[in-house]
């Protein structure tokens, strides 16, 4: 049955629930929760700990939806910026932690930061290498295949995946800039 923002079917009585289901309902009594004792203000518990200082921060700081604050001390190492920031700064302001679209938009976030990762190493006098950085010719002498291929691994259902994982993106950036080539070529040629 697909979710819908009504509540599907009708109320049920909790009685009928609790004699047909073992358990059912062990939350709506507190004197039936096993931690309840522990729940109550005031019970000693040992723990010596109050609020530290609210961090200063200067700037906008990602929280979810559901927190009333920020939490008393965070990370500012890694500041939001750029095209991956406002899709990371509208997972937090939009959905809740509890919501795939939140972690969906958190990955690709990380997805579109990679890529420009990937793009800016190309200015500089070292950029990415997908073969070496990959570790593939470090198994060069050690049956890269047959120990791949050994009867018992797990990861076999989805070795086919691999190189289309690390290779696909590369390839498809390749495509992407022949065709924007081509592109270019094209109006120049069409200009003169």
């Amino acid at each position: 049955m697909p979710y819908t923002a009504p509540r599907p079917g009708g109320l049920h009585d909790p009685e009928a629930l609790r004699a047909r289901i073992p358990g059912w309902g062990a939350d709506v009594d507190p004197e039936d929760r096993p931690a309840f004792p522990r729940e109550q203000p005031g019970i000693p518990t040992g723990a010596h700990w109050t609020l530290p200082e609210q961090q200063q921060w200067g700037g906008e700081r990602e929280k979810s939806v559901e927190h009333e604050r920020l939490t008393p001390v965070f990370g500012t190492a890694q500041p939001l910026r750029g095209v991956s920031g406002v899709i990371r700064r509208y997972a937090y302001d939009r959905y809740s932690e509890g919501q795939a679209a939140h972690w969906l938009l958190l990955l690709a976030g990380d997805r579109v930061e990679a890529v420009g990762a990937h793009l800016r190493s190309f200015l500089t006098a070292r950029p990415d290498d997908p073969v070496t950085q990959s570790g593939i010719l470090g198994e060069r002498g050690r049956r890269p295949i047959s120990s791949r291929t050994r009867p018992g691994r797990i990861d076999m259902k989805h070795a086919w995946l691999d190189p289309l994982i690390v290779v696909g993106p590369w390839l498809l950036g390749a495509w992407a800039v022949f065709g924007v080539a081509r592109l270019v070529a094209r109006l120049l040629a069409g200009s003169r």
